[in-house]
């Protein structure tokens, strides 16, 4: 306003070229305040689509509930249509790097609402089939979509997908703050969303922190917050636990669980086979690039192991006889206890009490993950290693 007034001033003094600079001086003025004006109503749309779009905190750290998600809560996420709603669908995907066959006409789906564990040995092709999916390495023949499209497809991709493929892939000169609010801009993310993501992971503290300067276990919490950046229906992780201590590992076990009882699809690729029988609802295993199973966890650690009935009673040589001519298959152990195949323990207690056999022991002995994946990848093997023959001492006239 004093500009204005002394511009008319100088106006009343110079006559007609006075006039002109009154009005130059106007125009700058209407043009700034217009400016000015659109600042502020961006910034108010921006609070109140980060009102309308931010996921609670509570909703995805957990209160320590970690019952497996089998019945997807009410779901936010609209994706481009109710078909193709949080998900992942290859089909016939094969890479080739040179003369290495890396993925092998590999089809699978990930749908929403489950963790969905992606296992197979080291150079089975998970990391190339991650990057497929998000459009880092383009498939040789095949196609993969997220929500029914290419990645390339996606108008603003980090609200469909959000991705933890490697977690030191940032500027280390760059904060954490800087670094969120780049990719945030790019997909009109709000500024309040850079914030709560950092809370989220507990980088709040760090935020202007290069990232150079973080050590592994923060960065990993950093690439999780990118992930959840755009609040997407759609997550993948590709070792999303290295370098976290205990507590971060159980931190990082309830928010996957936690993310997709709230509709999502939660692709997670680990090594560690016992976070994942703790995670993960549903499994996809390959291996040299070839699908070898595509089912529920539970199911997997059933086909792929030798589980058995263990049983231990006073009266073994009765019960023994009893079960045998029920047409189970038993095995006598060298403790004194019998192995059971062929029947349930139900059968076995009915059998046991009609017989007036007392038992002392009925359990059921099953493979774990770690063992049925063994199993199932055995003969699938990139890289296997001989008899170790570490720690022994050589035979005379051999070299070490």
């Amino acid at each position: 306003m004093l500009a204005v007034a002394g511009a008319v001033l100088i106006g009343a003094r110079h006559g007609r070229h006075g006039l002109r600079i009154v009005v130059l001086v106007l125009l700058i003025a209407a043009v700034v305040g217009f400016i000015l004006w659109l600042r502020k109503r961006r910034r108010d749309q921006d609070r109140a689509q980060a009102v309308e779009s931010a996921t609670p905190k509570a909703s995805l750290v957990g209160d320590g509930d970690e019952s497996r998600a089998v019945a997807p809560a009410t779901r936010r996420w609209k994706g481009y249509g109710n078909e193709h709603q949080n998900t992942i669908a290859a089909r016939g995907l094969t890479k080739r790097y040179g003369n290495k066959l890396a993925v092998d006409a590999l089809s699978f789906d990930i749908k929403p609402g489950y963790v969905t564990g992606f296992l197979g040995p080291n150079g089975a092709g998970k990391s190339t089939t991650m990057r497929m999916i998000m459009g880092l390495d383009a498939p040789d023949s095949g196609s993969v979509t997220v929500n029914g499209r290419r990645y390339h497809d996606l108008g603003l991709p980090l609200r469909d997908v959000g991705a933890l493929l490697e977690a030191r892939a940032i500027h280390p000169g760059r904060s954490a703050r800087a670094h969120l609010w780049m990719l945030a801009r790019t997909n009109q993310i709000p500024r309040a969303r850079v914030d709560e993501v950092l809370d989220l992971v507990g980088l709040s503290s760090v935020a202007d922190q290069r990232v150079g300067q973080f050590s592994l276990g923060m960065s990993q919490r950093l690439g999780i917050a990118v992930a959840l950046l755009g609040d997407p229906g759609v997550l993948m992780f590709d070792e999303p636990v290295n370098g976290l201590d205990t507590d971060g590992i159980r931190w990082v076990r309830t928010l996957l669980r936690r993310l997709a009882s709230e509709g999502r699809a939660v692709f997670v690729s680990s090594h560690l086979m016992s976070e994942m029988a703790l995670t993960a609802d549903h499994v996809v295993v390959i291996g040299k690039g070839r699908l070898i199973a595509e089912m529920p966890i539970d199911e997997f650690t059933a086909r792929n192991s030798n589980a058995y009935i263990r049983v231990r009673s006073p009266n073994l040589a009765q019960l023994q006889a009893v079960l045998e001519g029920a047409g189970a298959t038993v095995t006598a152990g060298d403790d004194g206890s019998l192995a059971v195949r062929g029947t349930t323990q139900e059968q076995i207690g009915e059998m046991a009490w009609r017989n007036g056999i007392m038992l002392h022991e009925l359990s059921t002995q099953s493979a774990s993950l770690e063992e049925a994946f063994v199993e199932s990848t055995e003969g699938n093997l990139e890289f296997s290693g001989g008899a170790s023959s570490v720690g022994t001492s050589p035979k005379d006239g051999e070299r070490r």
